[in-house]
């Protein structure tokens, strides 16, 4: 009988569907330029991470505000926040790409910002794994010691959560995370340094370029 359970539990999972978003929809404001758009290594940063995510998920999709054009070449739909003059922050993205995910039948949607060129490659699986040992609603990634609330994995289920906690002003995921009781997983250091890095400005862009290098 636990045998038959087992199989029934295994193919009802394989059966979720995961939607990855990334996270373009905010001001650029430190970078002076569209973050997403810079380039780095002869690509705009979004296609790094695209690039990562991608193959993780089953269907890709860019959250941004203003003109959806500007990101045709990565071949991935472009949801606006549901106020997308607001500006109201990467917890608006969360709940806009929710509604995407819910519209095409997902159960989960996984989460990375346009600024993080290095994202690990099992990053989805691993948290999967983390929210399915736990039995919790969410996984969030940390490394050394620091959380870090723009890689998540969220289920469907959150949904109304996450509606509620952009209605009372949250901005960040942050506060959601401790209140639905979303599990911790922990990455290692990966090609030479954190693999959340995220890119802010110049001096940021640089690093990564070097990075880059000196990984080929």
């Amino acid at each position: 009988r636990w045998r038959v359970w087992a199989q029934l539990n295994c193919r009802m999972r394989s059966q979720q569907r995961i939607v990855g978003a990334i996270l373009a929809g905010g001001r650029s404001s430190r970078m002076r330029a569209d973050k997403a758009l810079t380039p780095l290594a002869g690509q705009p940063l979004i296609a790094h991470v695209a690039a990562r995510l991608r193959p993780q998920v089953d269907f890709l999709i860019v959250n941004a505000n203003g003109d959806a054009a500007r990101f045709a070449g990565l071949g991935a739909p472009v949801v606006a926040d549901l106020d997308p003059l607001a500006f109201a922050g990467p917890l608006a993205g969360i709940a806009a790409a929710m509604a995407f995910a819910q519209a095409q039948g997902a159960t989960l949607l996984a989460t990375a910002p346009c600024d993080a060129p290095f994202l690990p490659a099992d990053l989805v699986a691993r948290l999967r794994r983390g929210m399915d040992a736990a039995g919790a609603p969410a996984a969030v990634a940390r490394y050394a010691g620091e959380l870090e609330p723009m890689f998540c994995l969220w289920s469907a289920a959150l949904t109304a959560q996450i509606g509620a906690a952009l209605a009372q002003g949250e901005a960040s995921p942050r506060g959601l995370l401790a209140r639905c009781g979303a599990t911790i997983v922990d990455f290692e250091a990966a090609e030479g340094g954190n693999p959340f890095d995220n890119i802010n400005d110049a001096d940021g862009l640089a690093a990564a370029e070097a990075r880059l290098a000196r990984a080929r």
